[in-house]
Order: C-alpha cells, then sequence, then structure tokens
C-alpha cells in the first residue's frame, strides 16, 4: 500500500516557530533585569560585566535565583542583587581552573601508566597490533584518528621521528601518548581485549580498569566543558562514571551522592591526586572555595547529606594525609 508523505508540523509536541525575538542593548538588557525585580547597586559595574561577559552567558547563573512566572518571564526572588548573580559566576570559574589544574595531572599520569605498560609488555610499537584490542574494526578507526593527529603535529619529536624513520610509520607509544588527545587516549585504553592488562594500568592510579575506564570517559567530558568555559557547577552530567566499590574510602564519599553531578568528579580526582602529588591540599581548595561563595548550594552540586563529615571533605583528614 503506498501513503502519499505529508508535511510533518509537530515533533513531541513541538510545533513549527520562526524565532522573531530582537537583539537589546546593554541598557535595555540592565532594565529589563531591574524590571524583573533584580536589584542593581552599581549600574555601572553591572553595564561592564553585561559588556564583556554577556547576558545571555550571565543568564544560566541567576536561574537558580529566579522565582514564580509572571507573564513570559519569571521574576526573581526577593533580595536578589546583580552582584550575587557574579558572585556565582566567579565561582563557577574558579571551580573550573580547579578542576583543570587536576585533570591536567590525572591526565598526564594516565597517559604514563598506559605508555610504559604497553612499551614495556609489547614493546614500542605493540600498541599497533590488533591481537590486543577486542574489536579489530574500532582499533582500525583509533589508528586512523592517531595517524591524522600525528600527521597534523609540529612538535619537533613529531617531525624528528617523519624525518629519520619510514618504519613503521606512526612513532612508538611513548610519543604515541603526547600526540593523541585524552579521548583517543581513553579508547585504546578500553578497547584492550585484556582485563588484566587494564587493570596492571588502572592499578599505579589506585583504581579498578573498569572505574578508571568509566572515568576517563567522564573525564573527557568535563574537560570538554571546562576547555570551552561551560557551566560546571550544578551541570548534569549526560555522560556519568560508575560508582565504585573500592577503594573504600572513595565508595563512603559517594555514597547518597547524585552521580549526574560533579560531587562524584570531585572526590574521585581527589582520591587520584593523591597518589600522584602525596601532600596535595586540592581538595582543601575545593572546599575553601565553595565556603566563599554564599550561593553555591552544595546539593545542586549532588553533595550527599552530611557531606562535611566525612574523611574526604574533612580538612583535619585532609591535612593528616586522607585516610579512610
Amino acid at each position: 500500500m503506498y501513503c502519499a508523505p505529508r508535511r510533518v508540523t509537530c515533533f513531541w509536541g513541538v510545533q513549527n516557530m520562526k524565532f522573531a525575538k530582537p537583539a537589546i542593548s546593554v541598557d535595555d538588557q540592565l532594565e529589563l533585569l531591574k524590571q524583573r525585580g533584580m536589584t542593581v547597586p552599581d549600574e555601572a559595574h553591572a553595564r561592564h560585566y553585561l559588556k564583556h561577559i554577556s547576558y545571555y552567558r550571565l543568564r544560566a547563573y541567576w536561574l537558580p535565583f529566579e522565582g514564580e512566572k509572571q507573564g513570559d518571564a519569571h521574576c526573581f526572588k526577593d533580595g536578589t542583587s546583580f552582584d550575587d548573580v557574579l558572585s556565582l559566576y566567579v565561582f563557577d570559574r574558579q571551580l573550573r581552573l580547579l578542576v583543570m589544574d587536576a585533570v591536567e595531572q590525572v591526565e598526564v599520569a594516565i597517559r604514563a601508566s598506559w605508555a610504559h605498560h604497553m612499551a614495556m609488555s609489547h614493546g614500542p610499537h605493540g600498541y599497533l597490533d590488533q591481537q590486543h584490542y577486542s574489536k579489530v574494526r574500532h582499533h582500525a578507526s583509533m589508528v586512523d584518528s592517531l595517524t591524522k593527529e600525528f600527521d597534523r603535529s609540529r612538535d619537533t619529536f613529531a617531525e624528528h621521528y617523519r624525518t629519520k624513520y619510514t618504519d613503521p610509520t606512526l612513532p612508538p607509544v611513548w610519543m604515541a601518548a603526547e600526540l593523541m588527545s585524552f579521548g583517543l587516549l581513553s579508547k585504546f585504553y578500553g578497547g584492550l581485549k585484556s582485563r588484566a592488562e587494564r587493570q596492571a594500568i588502572a592499578k599505579p592510579l589506585g583504581l579498578d580498569e573498569k572505574v578508571l575506564t568509566s572515568f576517563a570517559h567522564h573525564m573527557s567530558h568535563v574537560r570538554n566543558i571546562c576547555a570551552h568555559h561551560g557551566r560546571l557547577w550544578n551541570r548534569r552530567f549526560t555522560i556519568q562514571m560508575i560508582v565504585p566499590r573500592y577503594p573504600a574510602r572513595l565508595a563512603v564519599a559517594m555514597k547518597g551522592a547524585d552521580s549526574r553531578n560533579i560531587h562524584n568528579t570531585l572526590v574521585t580526582l581527589d582520591q587520584m591526586l593523591r597518589i600522584i602529588a602525596p601532600g596535595t591540599t586540592w581538595c582543601d581548595r575545593v572546599r575553601a572555595l565553595m565556603a566563599d561563595c554564599a550561593f553555591a548550594n552544595p546539593q545542586a552540586m549532588g553533595f550527599p547529606e552530611g557531606w562535611e563529615e566525612r574523611t574526604v571533605w574533612r580538612v583535619e583528614g585532609n591535612k593528616e594525609g586522607g585516610a579512610a
């Protein structure tokens, strides 16, 4: 039976609609915020930040201050100030910087552990051998991606290898680990056929291989959010990490936490930093940052009830070395 095609005008209850909102000036943006109930103690100060951050970017930070909707827009809760919104924005920016500091150290350590294991177990170019991977087609795709990254690289060591060597065309694993994106590295690691090998790479980092595979994928997502200056503090992640059963300190820290928010990311980064950088005060810096911003609601970050009393977040516990 033949059915004539028909035009679809509605999908999941959303009708086709042409965007018709006009652009408005900074002065009009400020007036709109005031009309909705936001107090602006220093209008010149507010105009400066609306100009240099943008109304649209700041909008994500005043959503927690909105109350009931009146007409087409939400009014702000009583007492909401532009400075409150800016304080939350600055908190999120500083949180991203702290997270990126930790991610850099953890990422370098994962690269090092993977490269060392593969080199010692399979030789300088053993990582290119398909027999070590569970899916040949996926491995071929990974090698193709690495080839493109290597060909684009203008690093001195890459140019030296291309000039001096013709076989193999790709560099040894310790060079490859420095060239590939972290997302690609996580695929090379997670694609290994042998659980024992994945476990050997994860062991120096203090995690089970399943947790490290999951966390590496999640961390790549978090890293991209930070690199593109995205809102982090209360984001609901689509790519989540596995909640581990051990080490016990980490499992206890995550009990009752919302795995879709940043809390579990923070405690996992802290756990790995304690191994990678003994004596780290990173977790203390995160807690101090949260204490300095009254609007950084821990619940919105996925923190469990009573989190302040858990070992990972106790300042005295951190100074003692963070024993579980």
